[in-house]
């Protein structure tokens, strides 16, 4: 991507709600590209999950989540929406990470309004921080996008729903607060059932996002078609590709503890019936083929003659 912000923003222009699948690393990120969506997001459960073994309770650092999401946008061909959790810290830290995923190339962030540390948006015992303390890190980080890049698109969230005195009418006035301070789009984390999303659709005053996150958590199930109508523009579901690999690495190695060969060939026959071609073309193979011939001299395609394995020349 050489724009990821101006071309996610062509995909809000347009009357339809942007639907995203959540991916945690660069593999699934290129698992969901290949199949064809508008934008992709990288969940931040995923990533502390997949990048440090422990869940959405503060652990992962803003490093790795940069680093994870610039590698995601590296081998994606769709603007990538990335959390980027409380901003790790107060306003002044804001607008380091802002800065940060800007280089990363990404098309957009959200920002919540929790404490630190912070946790799932969909687990008890969240906090959040004064509502005049959020809107001035959305000020900052509005300030270094119109500074930076002024296509990136700034998403604010607020968990303010969710907290044990929370009120939607203190979410809704929060994600309006947030956009007037230049918020692009607007994230109201966990309304309880459709009487509320209806409420959000109606109340906050411009474009806003559904979590989509289902039995894990506390919003409900419930049609795209119903989103649209309540006047949603982008649908986030966090956890696909997080579930979808523990759920099928686990029925795989279980199967596998049986009997390990027989286990191989089934993983191998449901590889070899996906579109993606051998591992070795999905992962890129001849692509690194295709700079050796035009960047390197022409007898290091020596190597190839006689040599054993996989031909990643071959078409």
């Amino acid at each position: 991507m050489t724009d990821s912000g101006a071309t996610l923003r062509t995909c809000l222009e347009r009357d339809e709600l942007l639907v995203c699948p959540g991916v945690h690393d660069p593999l699934t990120a290129r698992v969901a590209d290949s199949i064809g969506f508008d934008a992709i997001y990288m969940t931040g459960y995923g990533t502390s999950l997949s990048k440090t073994g422990y869940p959405d309770a503060g652990f992962i650092t803003m490093p790795e989540m940069i680093e994870n999401a610039g590698n995601i946008q590296e081998r994606i061909d769709v603007p990538l929406i990335a959390d980027s959790d409380n901003g790790y810290g107060n306003a002044t830290n804001v607008i380091r990470t802002v800065r940060e995923y800007i280089k990363a190339g990404v098309g957009a962030i959200h920002i919540e309004d929790q404490t630190f540390p912070k946790r799932c948006g969909h687990t008890k015992g969240r906090q959040v921080i004064p509502r005049e303390e959020a809107v001035g890190k959305i000020e900052a980080a509005a300030d270094v996008r119109d500074d930076r890049a002024e296509d990136f698109v700034l998403i604010a969230r607020t968990d303010a729903r969710g907290t044990g005195d929370g009120s939607l009418d203190e979410a809704i006035g929060r994600a309006n607060d947030f956009l007037a301070a230049g918020a692009d789009v607007a994230f109201v984390e966990g309304p309880t059932d459709e009487s509320e999303l209806e409420r959000i659709g109606r109340e906050v005053d411009g474009p806003i996002v559904y979590n989509f996150v289902g039995e894990l958590g506390s919003s409900p199930y419930v049609d795209l078609s119903s989103l649209e109508e309540w006047g949603f523009d982008i649908v986030l579901f966090p956890i696909t590709s997080t579930l979808s690999t523990i759920a099928n690495v686990h029925a795989d190695l279980s199967a596998f503890a049986d009997d390990p060969v027989a286990a191989m060939r089934d993983i191998d026959d449901t590889f070899n019936a996906q579109p993606v071609g051998s591992l070795h073309e999905f992962s890129g193979f001849p692509e690194v083929v295709e700079w050796e011939r035009q960047y390197l001299p022409d007898e290091e395609q020596d190597k190839y003659e006689g040599s054993l394995g996989d031909d990643p020349n071959s078409e």
